[in-house]
């Protein structure tokens, strides 16, 4: 497809898809001559992404183009190819290990992944994003006089690894590990808040079976 078709098809302006091209989040098109270039189903598919992470997740195009970077690195593993895309993404800063309540926090987590077995988790854990966020969020709920510990998160942990092999599952209906590698980074800016919506609903739901509406 030509360039106004992409930009039709995928709704981004064909100022804008030049940009994107300039700034190297999409991959140059087929030469035909020297004025046009061909595009195809893939061209498509990473402008989908890159509209997700800028316009949706206010991702930085430098970081857009770390993401990315990651999503491209066939030299990677899938785990850690996924992984690295993930952990690119804007994440809370580091807890501060001086405060109390982080402390105690990152004790229930531990043991929390400890009495679940998840060991890669536990491992991963000195470098992952995502285990210095839970710490910080588990931190604030202490610190306010809310006292999750690793019992009580324990099985809301367990129906999040639900969740994941549902994801796992979905993923592995595409073809290649780059296109994966890409769903799984625009679901994490586009399908998190449809959970967060799900789990209210179903508060609601539940509330009134138990309760009543009145």
């Amino acid at each position: 497809m030509r360039l106004s078709e992409l930009s039709e098809r995928s709704g981004v302006s064909t100022a804008t898809i030049k940009y994107y091209l300039r700034e190297g989040l999409l991959a140059p098109g087929r030469q035909v001559n020297t004025t046009t270039a061909d595009y195809d189903e893939s061209h498509l598919r990473r402008l989908r992404l890159v509209r997700a992470l800028i316009q949706v997740g206010r991702v930085p195009v430098a970081t857009a183009r770390e993401i990315l970077g990651h999503v491209d690195d066939e030299s990677l593993g899938r785990t850690i190819r996924l992984g690295a895309a993930l952990w690119a993404l804007p994440q809370e800063p580091e807890p501060d290990d001086q405060d109390p309540a982080v402390r105690s926090a990152r004790r229930e987590v531990d043991q929390l992944l400890a009495d679940l077995g998840w060991e890669t988790a536990r491992e991963l854990a000195p470098l992952s994003p995502v285990h210095r966020s839970l710490v910080a969020a588990v931190a604030t709920l202490i610190r306010l006089g809310y006292s999750w510990d690793a019992e009580l998160l324990a099985p809301y942990a367990e129906l999040m690894h639900q969740v994941a092999m549902r994801d796992l599952d979905y993923l592995e209906t595409h073809t290649s590990d780059a296109e994966r590698v890409e769903t799984a980074v625009a679901s994490a800016v586009l399908f998190e808040p449809v959970l967060r919506a799900l789990h209210r609903l179903a508060q609601e739901q539940e509330s009134a079976r138990r309760y009543g509406i009145e």
